[in-house]
């Protein structure tokens, strides 16, 4: 019963921001079919996220979660493009795809590196409880597909706007900001996977390179690169399309306070908690944003 009612309250609650968002949207996006696009990224969103816990439950598997993920990411950003593209009164510029380009190209990269992890690990420790019972096991699916909403909320915006761009140093500042960091990102992420796969360094903790600077450098990449896409588009906000910094600011909350930093803190501190150098290296280094390592 309490899985139930878990399940449905996280569902109404995906409901009522989604809601909120697209009614904040929608006037201002292009149609298809005769409805706001933003609405059938929404459909996408959930509707291919709960198509996918169907299989999932009956193996009580995770594997093909991030996979799902990545489509839904890809998929939305492909009917966007193509709703603008199709749209006769909308002028199809760089600045308009760039943001929805980012994306793939962030999509792709970041969805190949989780779904090879999963691969080599066989499971995620995250969703051990979790997939024993379908009803419980519905819950991150619903908020994947919220997730992946909210996340390119502001692209989603910046490639349906009717009218033309008006963006003049944004879009130049965004981008910049969206390349340094992927760039923070793909290197840390990259870092870590090659210390994993050193024998060597079984049982041991990454603090060296990026993650000298940051415990969690591959978290303020994803963050600021989310900002560069919403930067990208400051410039055309206006009214209800402010709504759009939902996008970054959700991703950062998510990553902060949620499912990124406290879990692998909590992790850690029960692993290596007891190991003086573990400490020294936690107390001295930043939670998520960098600074060069204290001499």
């Amino acid at each position: 019963m309490k899985d139930l009612a878990v399940a449905l309250f996280t569902g109404l609650a995906c409901a009522i921001v989604t809601f909120a968002a697209g009614v904040a949207v929608a006037p201002a996006g292009v149609d298809v079919a005769g409805v706001s696009a933003v609405w059938w990224v929404a459909a996408v969103c959930f509707g291919l996220n709960w198509l996918a816990w169907i299989p999932a439950s009956a193996l009580r598997s995770e594997r093909f979660y991030d996979l799902t993920g990545s489509v839904t990411f890809v998929t939305v950003t492909a009917l966007v493009t193509a709703a603008v593209v199709r749209a006769a009164d909308v002028s199809v510029t760089i600045p308009r795809l760039l943001p929805a380009l980012f994306v793939v190209v962030w999509t792709v990269r970041l969805g190949s590196f989780l779904v090879g992890r999963i691969h080599r690990a066989g499971k995620d420790g995250r969703f051990d409880e979790l997939k024993t019972s379908p009803v419980r096991f519905f819950v991150p699916w619903t908020l994947q597909g919220l997730w992946v909403f909210l996340t390119s909320l502001a692209m989603v915006v910046q490639v349906t706007l009717t009218r033309p761009l008006a963006g003049t140093w944004a879009p130049a500042l965004g981008a910049s900001l969206w390349v340094v960091g992927f760039v923070i990102e793909v290197v840390a992420d990259r870092q870590k996977a090659a210390f994993a796969c050193d024998e060597r360094n079984r049982g041991k903790y990454l603090t060296t390179g990026l993650w000298a600077w940051s415990r969690h450098p591959n978290y303020a990449g994803e963050i600021l690169l989310w900002c560069g896409v919403f930067l990208m588009g400051v410039q055309d906000y206006d009214g209800g399309l402010w709504i759009a910094a939902l996008s970054p600011v959700f991703v950062f909350v998510l990553l902060r306070f949620v499912s990124g930093v406290p879990l692998l803190e909590k992790r850690a501190d029960a692993r290596w908690g007891h190991d003086p150098a573990y400490v020294a290296w936690r107390d001295a280094t930043p939670t998520l944003w960098l600074r060069p390592p204290r001499r």
